[in-house]
C-alpha cells in the first residue's frame, strides 16, 4: 500500500460522505494523523460504521479502533480541539457560503499563520469564502475540489483567489501527488462557476435532462448510451484528445472541418433547462412568506423517472459502484503503464 512519509495533522471539518472520503484516503495513503469534526451528535457513530467502508481493506492496522488507538484517528467534539496543532484544516461543509465564511474565522483564531487553508466546495471560489479574512488567512485558502467520492476519483482542481499565494498551491500540489494513490491534482487558472469539471459534467447533465424532458430517450437509455461511449472513450482520452484522433491523422483541425455543420446544428439545438422556478430550489423569503411553492417541472419529472429506474440510492449500491470504479481505474493504470 503507498504511502507518503508525511505524518502531519490534519483536520477535516464536516463528516459527510466527501468528508469521510478524504479521511480514508488520507488514513490509507500517508502517515497523516486526521481529525474529525462535525457538529452532528452521533459523530462518534458515524464515523465508526461509514469509515471503514472507504478504507476498503481488511488489514487489522486500519480498523477504526487501531486508528484510534495509534492516535491517526482523532473524533472530536469540538472545534478547538480538531484544530490543534493543525498543518491543514480542510472544510467540507454545506454549499452555504455565509457558514464557509463564519467557519474560516473561526478557524484562523485557532490556528498558527501557517496552517494551510483547504475547502472541499463544489462551486464557492475562495475569493468569496475568505471576502472577510484578514490579509494572511486570504492568502492561505484556496479550493481543493474533488469528483466524488474523492478517495478513489484521481482529479483534485486547486483553485485559488487572485490573493493566494503560489506556494499555497503548490504546497497542495505536492501533497496530493506524493499520495501514492494515483490521484491527479490539476491547478486552475481563474475562478470561475462550478470550477472546470462540474462545468463540463453539469453541462452534460442540462443536456441529458433536456432530451428526457422532451421524451426523446429515457433515463435508463440515456444512461446507457453514455456507458457504452463517451463514458469509456473520455476515461482513456479526454474530449480534446478523443477528437484530435477523430481528424485522423490530420488532428483536430480536420475534425472540425468534417463535422463543423453538424456540431453547430445540436450546439444551437441544446436544451436551456432551468432550476429557476423549480420547487427543488431552495425556498425564499417570499416562498416562506406564502407558503406557495412552484408547480412540478421538467426538474420534477426527471427526478421521479430516475426513481422508478433505480429506486432510492443505498449504501449497497455505492459499494457496487466503488467496486467498478476500482476496477476501471486499476484497469486505466495498467493501460497507460
Amino acid at each position: 500500500m503507498a504511502q507518503t512519509n508525511t505524518a502531519i495533522p490534519v483536520t477535516l471539518i464536516g463528516a459527510g460522505t466527501i468528508g469521510i472520503s478524504f479521511a480514508g484516503l488520507y488514513l490509507k495513503h500517508s502517515q497523516a494523523t486526521v481529525s474529525i469534526y462535525d457538529p452532528r451528535p452521533d459523530l462518534n457513530e458515524h464515523v465508526t460504521s461509514i469509515l471503514p467502508g472507504y478504507l476498503d481493506t481488511t488489514d487489522k492496522e486500519y480498523t477504526v479502533d487501531s486508528l484510534i488507538a495509534s492516535k491517526r484517528l482523532r473524533i472530536c467534539s469540538s472545534l478547538k480541539e480538531a484544530c490543534k496543532e493543525a498543518v491543514i484544516v480542510q472544510e467540507q461543509g454545506p454549499e452555504n457560503l455565509g457558514f464557509k465564511m463564519s467557519v474560516w474565522k473561526e478557524v484562523l483564531d485557532l490556528v498558527s499563520p501557517e496552517t494551510h487553508l483547504w475547502s472541499s466546495t463544489s462551486g464557492i471560489p475562495a475569493s468569496q469564502q475568505g471576502a472577510e479574512l484578514a490579509e494572511t488567512g486570504r492568502h492561505r485558502l484556496l479550493v481543493c475540489h474533488p469528483f466524488n467520492p474523492p478517495h478513489l476519483m484521481p482529479l483534485i482542481e486547486l483553485v485559488g483567489s487572485h490573493e493566494t499565494k503560489p506556494e499555497q498551491i503548490e504546497y497542495a500540489k505536492s501533497f496530493f501527488n506524493a499520495l501514492g494513490s494515483g490521484h491527479r491534482p490539476v491547478v486552475i487558472k481563474k475562478e470561475v462557476p462550478g470550477f472546470v469539471g462540474n462545468r463540463l459534467a453539469w453541462v452534460l447533465l442540462r443536456e441529458a435532462c433536456h432530451l428526457v424532458s422532451e421524451g426523446v430517450v429515457s433515463v435508463e437509455d440515456l444512461d446507457t448510451i453514455v456507458e457504452a461511449s463517451i463514458g469509456p472513450r473520455w476515461a482513456v482520452t479526454g474530449p480534446f484528445k478523443s477528437y484530435h484522433y477523430g481528424g485522423g491523422t490530420k488532428g483536430l483541425g480536420a475534425f472540425f472541418q468534417n463535422l463543423s455543420g453538424s456540431i453547430d446544428t445540436v450546439w444551437d439545438d441544446a436544451g436551456q433547462e432551468s432550476f429557476k422556478g423549480s420547487s427543488l430550489m431552495p425556498a425564499t423569503d417570499s416562498d416562506n412568506a406564502t407558503g406557495s411553492r412552484p408547480e412540478a417541472s421538467w426538474a420534477e419529472r426527471v427526478v421521479e423517472q430516475t426513481k422508478e429506474a433505480y429506486g432510492q440510492p443505498t449504501t449497497s449500491d455505492f459499494a457496487k459502484r466503488d467496486q467498478a470504479l476500482r476496477k476501471l481505474l486499476q484497469a486505466r493504470g495498467a493501460q497507460v503503464e
